[in-house]
Order: structure tokens, then C-alpha cells, then sequence
């Protein structure tokens, strides 16, 4: 044997982390990551809360001991973001334990500023006073830098730990769990379950504020495009009772968790489900209708806006369906064919171009148009050819006495969209998948998760995209929504939230395989994973008694609105 090669059975004592830009760290084999990155970090870049190694992520108490490859994962990161909001949530679950024992505490919702909603039970009082307590006990546990213990325990010992702890939530979904096991974190006496990963102690968790709203308050954190400021929280009262709606509807039907779902589907349940929440969506729609038919001598044009997958198209076609049943006629216009000529849309910093742009819209044209169709004038509308990015001449078309056009667009709710029109001619609606259910008290079903797994499968249905093709444009199409769609939300005449209490469980069956299909190695398949360990929560469904005119007939198929159209 050369010099060159040896055999042993006594490992070398200290082990390699190559960096993806070529660095190389040298440390102690079987040390955390943590001790690896501290060389790495410094005062003025984001926090680095995690780490890609080897094509897996990976908490950085995990132990390297082999050499590997790495990536940083920071707050400014999608997965960094996460785990940074997962433990802070965790810090304060553990601070509001110690302050109010008698107290229960439920993460609600996102808010587009930056936080989670959430609310409080079981206190007659909770005001400025408690909040600041609860902050300054908060900030007090981050001085302290406790540490996160993880630990991975026998899945009936994580039941009988939250049953003698009253969390009834829990133990509801830990009942239908395949796995033998869960991963539990312990942090100044408090034990809880966590979907996901978490930073190794308090802290990390430097940035955040706690802001007093009505029905409750707001953990505040920072956005990603600034990882170290906490931005000022807007208003949102339109979203926050839009959301409040939804819970106490989920609440009366006795699903407010996904344990209770499961048991739903589990005692054969579900096609009742299916079709009180099916009721439910078709009387926000119809109390819509009832709106602008109360403002039918000013209303002339509908404008129907929303992030992507959230049901724009079905929800427009069944409105219009509800207008017509009150005597109101509409005209459908599209407003893709409004588009620019390629060659003139905007670029990104990237030097891509910018489909999602006010500026990639002949917004002159559009106002053009929709003054002359309000006044009676008959218009020779564009159409606008996608393969070759050239507009030209379209159908004709005028208004009957009485007709409405109905927009749908993600610049709906943009005040400079229609700059040309009276603002007491329009109606705007704004749609959007507000997901209420969640895990358990603690654990929050993302919205935008619901919305993306509704796109992987619409868009391997109807474009032949696969699911890491879908992944890999969903970064791009967040940056669209928060720039032009967020922003203007509270804009709108009226909220209706497309989600549906036991969509993910008729999802899954057919997204889990495309996300099986997504290849290790790959930095889709971080992503595909997560989503795969978020599914195991729920138990499946088929889609046999989802109703023909769903929303969710627009991703799953099978639609009767699909080729719909009023006559004339």
C-alpha cells in the first residue's frame, strides 16, 4: 500500500466544513454547528440561524461528524425566516407560561408588516400593563441566552405529557401520527412541540416587539429584506375581522385544529364538512352580491384582486353568477390582455423582465377603454398574444343599460390603475386564502403554504410543470404579491377568503407524489420536504364530494366553470 493510502480505525480528531464559496472551517468532529459558524458571523449581516449541509437542512445543534458542504442559512433566508419566527414564538409561549400560568395563548395569524396575531383566553384582563411584563420577561430570557434542549421522545410519552397538561389540541393531533416518535423543546421549564426547527437558544432572538390590538396583540418580527428592523405595524382591520369571521365559523362547526379534522374525516365526516364549508364560501359571495347590488346605480365596474392560487377566476365566474340572479348583467374583461408589447415591459434589477409591474400594463389604454365602455361607446378591445408579446386588435364589444364590468387582476386595488375612473364607479373585492386552521394553538398553518400547494398541483394539471419547477418561480411570485397586492389589501370594498377547512386533506393524495418527484440535492427538495413533513398531519381524503363549482375544482380540476360563460 503507497503512502498515499492507509487504513485505520481511529478517525482523525477534527473534521472539514467546506463552505459554498470555498471557505474552509476546521473544528473539533461530533462539535455542533453552532461552534463552526460563530467564525462566520458578523455584526452587520443577518443573523445565520441554520444551515444547508450536505443538501439537508439542518439546526445548527447538529453535530458535524464528517466532513460535509455547507450553506448558511440566515434570517433573510426562506427557511431562516422561518426558524428564527419558530422560536421566537417559543420564547413567548415560554414568557407568557411564567407570567400568566392560568393564561392560554393562541398564534393566530400573519400579519403583512411583519408578526403573528394572537389572542388570549382564560385572563378577565390584559392590557398595556401585562404586555409590557410579558415583553420585558421576554427580552430578560434573550439576556439570559437559555438554551433550546431538543430532544426526540416516544410518541406515547409526548401524549401523556400534553394530556396531563391539558393540551387537549395536541393530543388530538398527536393521536393519528405514524411516526414512533416526536421532537419536543424544553426551555426554562416549559416542554412543547414545534413543527420545525428551531435556533439553539434565546439568544438569537434579538429583534422582535409585542403592539396591543384589539382582541389581543402582535408579536412583531422583522421582514426578511431587513432581517434586523422591526417595520411599523399598519392597520389592517378589514383582514383582522376577515380572519376573525373565519375562526369563529371554524369554531361553531367544532374544527378548529387540524386533530379535529382528522377525527371529522375519521368517523366519516368529511362530505358533511365539504359541504357546510362549500355553504359558507357561497354566502360570503352571495352577501358580496348583495353589496354591489345595493350600490348598483354607481357601481360600474368590479375589480376582483388576489396573491396567486387564491381563486380569482372561480370566485369572479360565481360572483357573476350571483349579480346575474339579482338582475345585474356583466361583461367579463380580461385584464392580461392589457399587457404592454414585450419588448416595452420593465426590467428587474436582474435584468429579467417584470410581468407584475403596473408599468408591464397599457394602463392609458385600459382607462381609454373602460371610460368609452361606461359612456355607451362601443370599443375595439386588444388581445394580447403571449407567444408573441405583441398586442393587437380584439373582439368589439359596448355595455347594455345596467351592465357591469367585472376586472379581475392583481393590480385590482391599486389606486393608480384607474386613475382615469371615479372612484365611486368601482367595487373592489380583494380574495385571498386566509388558512384559520391550524396544528394546535402554537403551530399556524401558513397561508402561503396552502396557496403553493394549490399551485404545484394546478400547475402539473394544466401547464405540465413539475413540482420543483413550480418551487423554483414561488420566490419570484412572493416578491410580485408584497410589492404590488399586499400593500393595497386594505383598500378593498370587501375581504372574501377562498380558504377551505378541508382543502389540504383533498390536496394531498395528489400533491404528495409530485413532491416525491422533486430530486434530492436540489434545492427544491429542502422545500419539498418541509412540505411533505407538514402533510403527515393530515389525514387524506378524496375529492368525490367536493362540488363541481369548488375553488378548489380550479387546482384540483374537474370544474364547471372552467369553459363558463352567461349568454347573451
Amino acid at each position: 500500500m503507497t503512502k498515499d493510502f492507509y487504513l485505520t480505525t481511529n478517525p482523525r480528531p477534527d473534521v472539514e466544513l467546506t463552505l459554498v464559496d470555498g471557505r474552509i472551517i476546521t473544528g473539533r468532529r461530533g462539535a455542533r454547528l453552532e461552534e463552526f459558524v460563530k467564525l462566520l458571523q458578523e455584526d452587520d449581516q443577518p443573523q445565520i440561524v441554520g444551515m444547508i449541509l450536505d443538501g439537508s437542512l439542518r439546526e445548527l445543534t447538529y453535530p458535524l461528524a464528517h466532513d460535509g458542504v455547507g450553506d448558511l442559512i440566515t434570517m433573510s433566508d426562506a427557511d431562516g425566516a422561518r426558524i428564527y419566527r419558530r422560536s421566537l414564538v417559543f420564547l413567548l409561549e415560554v414568557s407568557f407560561k411564567h407570567c400568566f400560568p392560568e393564561g392560554l395563548l393562541t398564534i393566530d395569524h400573519s400579519v403583512s408588516s411583519g408578526g403573528y396575531h394572537c389572542q388570549i383566553a382564560n385572563l378577565e384582563n390584559f392590557g398595556l400593563d401585562e404586555l409590557n411584563l410579558l415583553e420585558k420577561h421576554m427580552q430578560q430570557l434573550v439576556a439570559d441566552d437559555i438554551p433550546f434542549i431538543r430532544t426526540t421522545v416516544p410518541l406515547q410519552e409526548a401524549i401523556d405529557y400534553f394530556t396531563d397538561a391539558g393540551e387537549s389540541d395536541k393530543v388530538s393531533l398527536l393521536k393519528y401520527r405514524q411516526r414512533p416518535d416526536l421532537v419536543l423543546y424544553q426551555a426554562d421549564s416549559v416542554r412543547d412541540y414545534h413543527h420545525g426547527y428551531m435556533v439553539p437558544s434565546s439568544g438569537y432572538l434579538q429583534w422582535f416587539a409585542l403592539k396591543l390590538v384589539d382582541g389581543g396583540f402582535v408579536l412583531r418580527f422583522p421582514r426578511r429584506n431587513k432581517p434586523k428592523i422591526i417595520q411599523p405595524l399598519g392597520k389592517y382591520p378589514t383582514l383582522l375581522k376577515t380572519f376573525k369571521e373565519y375562526g369563529e365559523w371554524l369554531n361553531k362547526l367544532g374544527i378548529p385544529s387540524v386533530g379535529a379534522l382528522n377525527d371529522a374525516i375519521q368517523n366519516g365526516h368529511v362530505d358533511e364538512v365539504i359541504l357546510v364549508s362549500e355553504a359558507m364560501q357561497e354566502m360570503q359571495i352571495s352577501k358580496i352580491a348583495d353589496q354591489i347590488y345595493a350600490n348598483r346605480d354607481r357601481v360600474g365596474v368590479v375589480l376582483i384582486a388576489g396573491p396567486s392560487s387564491s381563486g380569482k377566476t372561480t370566485f369572479s365566474k360565481r360572483l357573476g353568477i350571483q349579480l346575474v340572479a339579482r338582475g345585474i348583467s356583466h361583461f367579463a374583461l380580461e385584464m392580461d390582455n392589457f399587457f404592454v408589447d414585450r419588448e416595452k415591459t420593465p426590467l428587474l434589477p436582474n435584468g429579467h423582465k417584470d410581468y407584475e409591474s403596473l408599468r408591464a400594463m397599457d394602463v392609458d389604454r385600459l382607462n381609454h377603454d373602460l371610460k368609452a365602455l361606461l359612456n355607451g361607446q362601443e370599443v375595439q378591445l386588444p388581445h394580447y398574444d403571449f407567444i408573441t408579446g405583441v398586442s393587437q386588435d380584439g373582439k368589439t364589444a359596448h355595455l347594455d343599460k345596467g351592465e357591469i364590468i367585472i376586472l379581475e387582476g392583481i393590480h385590482g386595488l391599486n389606486p393608480n390603475l384607474l386613475s382615469e375612473i371615479d372612484p365611486a364607479m368601482t367595487f373592489r373585492v380583494y380574495i385571498s386564502c386566509l388558512t384559520q386552521l391550524n396544528l394546535d394553538r402554537h403551530n399556524r398553518i401558513s397561508t402561503t403554504d396552502t396557496r403553493m400547494l394549490r399551485r404545484i398541483v394546478r400547475d402539473a394539471r394544466d401547464r405540465g410543470y413539475s413540482a420543483s419547477q413550480t418551487i423554483s418561480r414561488w420566490e419570484s411570485v412572493r416578491a410580485g404579491e408584497k410589492q404590488h397586492i399586499f400593500p393595497y389589501q386594505e383598500n378593498a370594498d370587501a375581504m372574501f377568503n377562498s380558504a377551505l377547512v378541508y382543502e389540504i386533506s383533498t390536496l394531498k393524495p395528489v400533491v404528495e407524489p409530485l413532491l416525491r418527484q422533486v430530486q434530492f440535492g436540489s434545492v427544491e427538495h429542502i422545500e419539498a420536504k418541509r412540505l411533505l413533513k407538514f402533510l403527515e398531519w393530515f389525514l387524506p381524503t378524496t375529492s368525490e364530494f367536493v362540488p363541481d363549482n369548488s375553488i378548489l375544482r380550479e387546482f384540483l380540476g374537474g370544474s364547471i366553470l372552467t369553459d363558463f360563460s352567461m349568454w347573451q
